[in-house]
């Protein structure tokens, strides 16, 4: 660890003014999935100004990731901060109305709202000023230190023809192209909002497509028909996707927690066609998988619940497909970056963090498959609520003092 000195010396140049200006900046830029690019050169000139060694990855047409390297003697452990760029929403939504939903910063209450602080802009704030105060403290590094700003980690996917293009590719793009070109450091710290406990673990994503076939027929000629409806037959499918939801509950349990399917969209029909049955329906499934399970397991497995309804009802034309494979992701409670946070979280804040297991998932599922041992730790303030995103300023502060630390420790820091 750290000695006392210098981590008084680190924690004395951390500078709240400077940390919410940041925070209100990123902020103000519009960043949803698919258009990146400003939020990108933003980091890119806050990078160059701390002199910094500037990594620019186009990861496709209006998009890119931005990495900014501290190198350190190259005697020593190398450590990456990594966060997303992209926001969950775009700002616009007529159902999401709180003040945290939009890009304008507001200052209330001790309290940053504005889209994207929660998740997970806040996180890039903490990252570049903990990654300051290490430098103003006048010391140097043995290992690397990286900050990773990255397009495309919303859960987000493409599908078929009309769901199509950069705004629908989320799911890791951007870490997946990180670590394809270059960026394979020994460990990665990532901010995702879990109000500072450590998540040792998480689930990952199967999204699954079943549909149904039925003929395209008049209203007027569908008298004694009207069950071959296929949004009809839909209905006695997911009845019997329903019953078998528990018994995956229970089996792809983890961390304690119950694995979790969820019915994410259904489309049938035309809505300007109501005078016709639908020859087809669509339902579209999240479910969520554990790390102890394989993608492929997971696959055979739901195949075969989907095997079973179609035998019982052969001429619903049932089919099924997978467009989401995301594994779930964990870190070792042993392992020294978890102990390292800990003891720092404590510096801190005087207890330790809690841990947990989450259902959401993260880019870990991307840095793991890499032999990155990854964590997620991060600032949030409760849960998003009608208000929006939102994070107390005493958070983010913590937050940023824990990660100079961390750093500081992992990454061997002395006095220049």
């Amino acid at each position: 660890m750290t000695s006392p000195e210098l981590t008084s010396r680190i924690l004395a140049q951390i500078d709240e003014e400077a940390l919410v200006s940041m925070a209100c900046d990123v902020i103000s830029i519009s960043s949803p999935t698919g258009a990146e690019m400003e939020m990108a050169r933003y980091m890119q000139s806050a990078f160059s100004e701390m002199g910094l060694e500037v990594t620019w990855q186009e990861v496709e047409e209006g998009r890119a990731n931005v990495i900014g390297s501290w190198l350190g003697s190259g005697s020593g452990k190398s450590l990456m901060f990594n966060g997303h760029t992209d926001t969950s929403y775009r700002g616009d939504e007529p159902h999401l109305t709180g003040i945290g939903y939009k890009p304008h910063p507001v200052i209330q209450d001790g309290m940053v709202f504005g889209l994207g602080i929660y998740n997970m802009k806040g996180a890039l704030v903490c990252y570049t000023h903990a990654l300051k105060a290490l430098q103003a403290a006048g010391l140097r590094l043995s290992g690397d230190l990286h900050i990773a700003a990255v397009a495309g980690e919303i859960e987000k996917s493409q599908w078929g023809e009309e769901f199509s293009g950069s705004q629908f590719r989320g799911y890791g793009a951007g870490t997946h192209y990180l670590v394809n070109h270059g960026f394979c450091p020994d460990m990665c710290i990532l901010g995702e909002p879990t109000d500072m406990k450590l998540v040792l673990g998480h689930f990952g994503s199967l999204w699954a497509r079943v549909t149904t076939r039925g003929p395209f027929m008049h209203t007027g000629f569908s008298s004694g028909r009207q069950e071959e409806n296929s949004i009809h037959r839909m209905r006695a499918v997911l009845d019997r996707i329903a019953a078998w939801i528990p018994q995956w509950e229970e089996l792809a349990a983890y961390g304690g927690k119950k694995a979790v399917v969820n019915l994410g969209c259904v489309r049938g029909g035309h809505p300007w066609r109501a005078s016709r049955l639908p020859e087809r329906c669509d339902a579209f499934l999240d479910i969520r998988v554990p790390p102890t399970i394989g993608m492929a397991e997971a696959q055979r497995h739901f195949r075969g619940v989907v095997s079973r309804i179609r035998s019982e009802y052969p001429e619903f034309g049932i089919e099924c497909e997978f467009f989401v494979t995301a594994p779930g992701a964990e870190i070792d409670p042993g392992h020294e970056l978890v102990s390292t946070i800990e003891a720092c979280h404590s510096q801190v804040l005087g207890t330790p963090p809690e841990r947990d297991t989450v259902i959401w998932s993260s880019d870990a599922s991307v840095l793991t498959r890499y032999g990155i041992e990854t964590i997620n730790y991060g600032p949030s303030s409760g849960l998003r609520k009608a208000d929006g995103e939102k994070v107390a300023i005493d958070t983010l502060l913590n937050v940023t003092r824990v990660y100079a630390l961390v750093a500081a420790a992992i990454c061997g820091a002395e006095a220049a």
